[in-house]
């Protein structure tokens, strides 16, 4: 019996560091303000928690400024924001193996759904993961996007083009003011681009023109009314999206090689931990 238990802390102690090896590609941004406030910080870690099995000490952390905010998004949006600003924040965990999964808190995310942020970051050539997007207070999400970006970034290791960052920026932000303007839910809308995008990417088209005609064809099936203006809006987005495709290779192979890494450890880890369980009711079978 006494080597039993012997046997059980040896193994235990041995999980400790596999653990935290299998939490490559898991990774969290904080937006600065809430990073610089620990009532805010441990409201929305007390969300991250509830929404993964990982340690959230074990992650590779990052906080988002507004100046970053603002680089990428401000000669799209028209806004700028102060350091006080910046509250959004994401986590990623590349070892989610099923596509992509998006949890957006929808109660402090008002603006952005899950289907707009999954279009975005299809743009940046990002279809894999688990994802995360909260915030400590009310926030439309908009700028929650450049640190679902960083949030990659750092789980893979490797840098996004900014020209790509600013094409899924433009695109979310085309999504916002369409779904506002016209009335439609935002995932109706998000369901427009995608399509959309869908067909444009079959075609491999660039040309704003090309592209315009496909979404009103789109649009039309749907049941959405737009103004010539506003097809004319997001053919541009879908345009500019398709254009830095090119720009992506390297990003894409490495996250493809970040995502079989951090899923292949997970399923290590998933089977220690089976085999842990089976071991300990084994040993508990014996006070039966």
């Amino acid at each position: 019996m006494k080597r039993l238990f012997l046997a059980l802390i040896i193994f235990i102690a041995f999980l400790g560091p596999i653990y935290s090896a299998s939490t490559s590609g898991f990774a969290i941004t904080y937006g600065e303000t809430t990073y610089n406030n620990p009532t805010y910080k441990s409201t929305v870690n007390s969300y991250f928690q509830s929404h993964t099995d990982k340690n959230l000490n074990n992650s590779n952390t990052k906080v988002v400024t507004a100046s970053q905010v603002n680089q990428i998004a401000k000669n799209i949006t028209g806004r700028t924001y102060n350091s006080n600003q910046i509250f959004s924040c994401a986590l990623v965990d590349l070892s989610y193996s099923q596509g992509i999964k998006i949890i957006v808190d929808t109660s402090k995310i008002n603006t952005v759904t899950s289907k707009m942020y999954a279009n975005a970051l299809k743009s940046t050539g990002i279809e894999n993961g688990y994802v995360v997007v909260t915030s400590p207070v009310s926030a439309t999400g908009e700028s929650a996007l450049t640190g679902v970006l960083e949030s990659y970034e750092v789980a893979v290791g490797a840098p996004i083009p900014e020209e790509a960052k600013k094409a899924a920026t433009e695109e979310l932000y085309t999504e916002t003011q369409i779904a506002n303007q016209t009335g439609q839910s935002p995932d109706k809308i998000a369901e427009l681009f995608d399509k959309a995008k869908q067909e444009v990417e079959k075609q491999n088209l660039q040309d704003p023109a090309q592209i315009k005609v496909i979404v009103i064809n789109v649009a039309n099936s749907l049941n959405i009314n737009l103004s010539d203006q506003q097809a004319q809006d997001i053919a541009n987005a879908l345009a500019n999206s398709q254009k830095v495709q090119g720009s992506l290779t390297d990003f894409k192979n490495q996250l493809q090689a970040a995502t079989q890494q951090a899923t292949q450890s997970q399923g290590i880890l998933d089977q220690i931990k089976n085999y842990l369980q089976s071991f300990v009711d084994y040993i508990m079978s014996f006070f039966g």
